[in-house]
């Protein structure tokens, strides 16, 4: 008993030591003439010796501030800022005790000298509602940086080894250019092609739907948005960048990118050609568009190999926006793309089976063609200050063909041979599609109150004719050898046409409620005919019954809805629920039997979303889903795709809906002054109905394949994770922690017998990363991955580990040099036999840059040790499955790359006055 009370004498020691510690800054901020107060003024705190931004608020509607910190014991500034307002400033020795600065006066700003404005400084930092802003000017970047390296710098990003961006623990889904599209939301070609010193503003707010911004709803997404705002003294010029290199085997990249900015008007025109695995634009500083180097997306991963053969690819792009007159904004961009891939793979796949496991080895060559035209535009226009339209149309035409050969060999666990195919196959196909959404919402005088339509289309038409031979031995059974020289046509036409209504009415300045309905009309049709060669004529003309098919399917539905929204301080509550009333319509005609299926379903959804803001730095959201999906046509149609020689598919005319109850929990927190956070999430799936396959097995392993609803399946999520970012004088030391956990029970039947498979995965990693000054980058990382599933029935069970490590370093020094390395190693324990389990992957580059830097001359050669692979393992209920497919190997690259750039503005002006420097321009600060 004494131990404990030692303990909890202890941690109340602890909890006092720390309370200490604890201090609280308070003050109200006035209009100097007026005397009256201001709202959303920025109220900071920075170190004198290096500015970095220690804590931060806003001022509430009676101009008043509150900041609970720690004590801090160097030099720091208080200062001000509000827009329109010179800033105040005021020099601490530090923040040593609670404390009320009392009233703090603002001047505003005022015209003299020959319309010179003064220009009040902008602050690091400013928060309006759920904006966050930072002020680009205010992080400092290598003068040739680009976006990419301007974001890792600001307080609260990670930038990921594969790129993926977080703001204070959300994952960024969208990235915008003055609050516009360019080119792509997913902002890879912004992020690696805009330079950072054209950026003033950098703008993190929760990402919406164009429907939640147009009304002005509250988010409900747990995503972020970026948008990046070009500095108005550089949003006047043009630059861009031209790329050209050639290297051993024959591997080539070539690419340019030019963006014109004239005030409101932005055009940007790209290109690219390479065979090294890059079918998107998004260069690298080190490696350009060089795959598995810094680019680790191209290939699913920059130490793991990844990807599924060599793609060699073309584009081209154009990217136009601009602002036709004060009500009318338009966007549009075009796309062109062909890309040839070329693929050989091997599998070994087991098959679980009461009667006996069936193991299948198979490889196969492939090549692939696909060229595609693809433009979207936007056009927003206001009617009048209350009522916008959006209209965003969007075409796509496409052309591919393909060929592959392929082959299989199924045994039993006696190792006696079941079955063998062979077979060679050639494809041609196109498609053609059009899409649109029109928005249109109407604010009226009330606050709050809205009325949103939303009309959307999507209609598509494909075509593709294909020749196939294949031959099937069965060595067990009565089962009879299947040999086939067949010619395939298939047409599928696709139509579906939405109507989104919602009016929102507030109740009281916190709570709103929603009400509205959904309208769906979709309708396919498939038709699938298949002629067989025939020797008389010496063509493929006789029509096979047996494999040919015609289908409809037509869902219709009606769904009223009812939300209600609370909103009081920091806290946001959301409950929207609607009930589906659906018209299912499918029907077949098979071996000249028609086959109708009409049902009608009553599916209820729900959502209930909670938002609370604990404090400045912490959020805590809570959300649960109900929800039910339809199976497909093909699942429910009782008619058989024999397709696949050895597997036949038959739907089930009495499948039911899938049915889900989600839960998730996801808590951040970043703290600014010791510039460290961490998150935490966790998620729940139960299925009450879920559609899964039932496999049947013949004496020589052919597979019957169909469907069949099962109950209590579920899939579970936990992790987080923890970063923080030491800065003392020129050195920059970035770590963390992260670790994801995931546990599920999932079934399938084999022979009527059913199979529970309950999977257990833990990953952790950690990250590091070291900045000395401009000069040095060094960034070491490791993660393990380990995977368990047991099958209940039978008691077995399967796992693996795979370690992956990694390091990356980039040295600037000498001047006008930069030498990078991005050396990994993978290991993969429980591959089967014929599959390498380890593999290290280096690659490298030295470049110079000359000419002021305009030009560089860069060496790199991927895949140094010649040891890239591409291994991996998937598991099911029912099935362990190895594959390997073709990767990239060791090449040398030579490359020549051109920048090129101007840009006009406003003229700089300086005048002295009270020791800062004030500028010609307009005033800072979020509209």
């Amino acid at each position: 008993m004494s131990k404990i009370y030692s303990s909890l004498l202890l941690l109340f020691f602890v909890f006092s030591a720390n309370a200490q510690n604890d201090i609280v800054i308070k003050g109200t901020v006035y209009d100097i003439n007026t005397q009256v107060p201001l709202e959303l003024a920025t109220v900071y705190f920075s170190n004198v010796k290096d500015s970095t931004v220690i804590e931060y608020a806003n001022t509430d509607k009676n101009g008043a501030f509150k900041i609970a910190t720690k004590k801090y014991e160097k030099p720091i500034f208080l200062k001000v800022n509000y827009m329109g307002y010179q800033t105040y400033v005021e020099e601490q020795n530090g923040l040593l005790e609670s404390k009320d600065f009392g009233k703090l006066y603002l001047m505003q700003n005022t015209n003299a000298l020959n319309e010179v404005v003064i220009k009040s400084e902008a602050p690091p930092i400013k928060i309006k509602k759920d904006t966050i802003e930072f002020n680009a000017a205010s992080f400092k970047v290598r003068p040739d940086a680009n976006v990419e390296v301007l974001l890792k710098q600001l307080p609260g990003f990670e930038v990921d080894s594969d790129g993926k961006i977080t703001v204070n623990g959300k994952e960024v889904t969208q990235f915008l250019v003055n609050g516009k599209t360019f080119f792509d939301k997913d902002g890879a070609i912004a992020l690696k092609n805009l330079p950072a010193e054209i950026i003033s503003k950098v703008q993190v707010s929760d990402f919406k739907t164009k429907k939640e911004e147009l009304s002005k709803q509250e988010s409900t997404s747990d995503y972020s948005s970026i948008n990046l705002t070009i500095d108005e003294k550089k949003n006047k010029g043009y630059f861009g960048k031209f790329l050209a290199g050639y290297g051993t085997d024959d591997r080539y990249e070539a690419s340019f990118i030019i963006n014109h900015f004239n005030n409101k008007q932005k055009i940007s025109l790209l290109a690219s050609a390479n065979n090294i695995n890059a079918p998107g634009f998004a260069q690298d500083e080190v490696f350009d568009s060089m795959s598995g180097g810094r680019n680790s997306g191209q290939q699913g991963g920059r130490t793991t190999g990844g990807g599924r053969g060599i793609t060699e690819s073309s584009m081209v792009g154009l990217n136009y926006n601009d602002e036709w007159s004060k009500n009318l904004l338009a966007m549009g961009s075009y796309n062109f793309s062909n890309s040839v891939n070329k693929n050989e793979s091997k599998s070994n796949q087991v098959e679980l089976s009461s009667t006996g496991n069936i193991f299948t080895g198979a490889g196969s060559e492939t090549r692939s063609e696909n060229t595609g035209n693809k433009a979207n535009f936007e056009f927003e226009y206001k009617l009048d200050p209350t009522t916008r339209i959006v209209v965003t149309p969007a075409v796509n035409q496409s052309r591919n063909n393909s060929s592959s050969k392929s082959f299989s060999t199924s045994i039993d666990e006696a190792d006696a041979l079941l079955n063998e195919s062979a077979s060679k196959s050639s494809r041609e196909g196109s498609s053609t599609s059009f899409g649109n959404t029109i928005n249109f919402n109407k604010a009226f005088e009330k606050k709050a109150r809205n009325l949103s339509f939303v009309f959307s289309n999507n209609n598509s038409d494909s075509d593709s004719e294909s020749l196939s031979m294949s031959k099937t031995i069965f060595h067990q059974g009565t089962k009879e050898d299947i040999n086939r020289d067949q010619n395939g046509k298939s047409t599928n036409v696709s139509d579906s046409y939405s109507l989104d209504f919602e009016y929102t009415e507030p109740i009281t300045d916190s709570l709103r409620i929603r009400v509205g309905s959904d309208f769906q009309w979709d309708n396919q049709i498939n038709d699938l005919k298949t002629y067989d060669f025939d020797d008389d004529s010496h063509l493929s003309s006789t029509l096979n019954e047996a494999q040919s098919n015609y289908t409809t399917s037509r869902q219709n539905s009606i769904t009223p809805k009812v939300g209600i929204s609370f909103e009081k301080s920091d806290f946001t509550f959301n409950l929207n629920s609607s009930t589906a009333i659906i018209d299912y319509d499918n029907h077949s005609l098979y071996l000249n039997k028609a086959t109708d299926l009409n049902q009608k379903y009553v599916l209820p959804f729900g959502r209930a979303q909670i938002r609370y803001k604990l404090d400045r730095s912490k959020f805590i959201t809570l959300r649960y889903d109900y929800s039910n999906s339809l199976p497909t046509y093909n699942q429910l149609m009782p008619v058989a795709n024999l397709a696949n020689p050895l597997n036949t598919i038959i739907g089930n005319p009495f499948l039911d809906p899938n049915e889900r109850n989600s839960l998730n929990i996801n808590y951040r927190n970043f703290d600014m002054r010791t510039r460290s956070g961490y998150t935490f999430f966790a998620r729940g799936d139960y299925f009450n109905s879920k559609v899964v396959t039932i496999a049947r097995f013949g004496d020589g392993g052919q597979k019957i394949t169909e469907y069949k609803n099962v109950s209590g399946t579920y899939a579970t999520s936990i992790g987080g994770n923890w970063n923080q970012t030491l800065k003392r004088d020129a050195h920059v030391l970035r770590y963390g922690f992260g670790i994801n956990g995931n546990y599920s029970l999932d079934k399938g039947y084999t022979n009527g017998v059913l199979f529970d498979a309950i999977s257990l995965g833990i990953s952790p990693r950690v990250n590091f990363s070291y900045d000395y000054g401009e000069l040095l980058t060094v960034a070491p990382t490791y993660s393990l991955s380990y995977n368990e599933t047991k099958y209940e029935r039978n008691g077995t069970s399967n796992s693996s580990v795979v370690h992956r490590i990694n390091i990356q370093t980039t040295n600037y020094w000498p001047k006008n040099w930069i030498f990078g390395n991005d050396f990994g190693y993978t290991y993969n324990s429980n591959l089967s036999g014929n599959f390498k389990k380890d593999f290290y992957l280096w690659n490298t580059s030295l470049s110079y840059g000359f000419f002021d830097k305009k030009m560089t001359l860069k060496v790199k050669v991927y895949d140094v040790l010649n040891q890239n692979q591409s291994a991996a393992r998937s598991i099911s209920a029912t099935i362990i499955r190895d594959e390997e497919n073709t990767v990239l190997k060791r090449y040398a690259m030579l490359s020549l790359a051109y920048k090129l750039g101007s840009f006009s503005g406003k003229e700089k002006r300086t005048r002295g006055g009270g020791g800062r420097n004030r500028e010609m321009g307009g005033g800072d600060g979020m509209d």
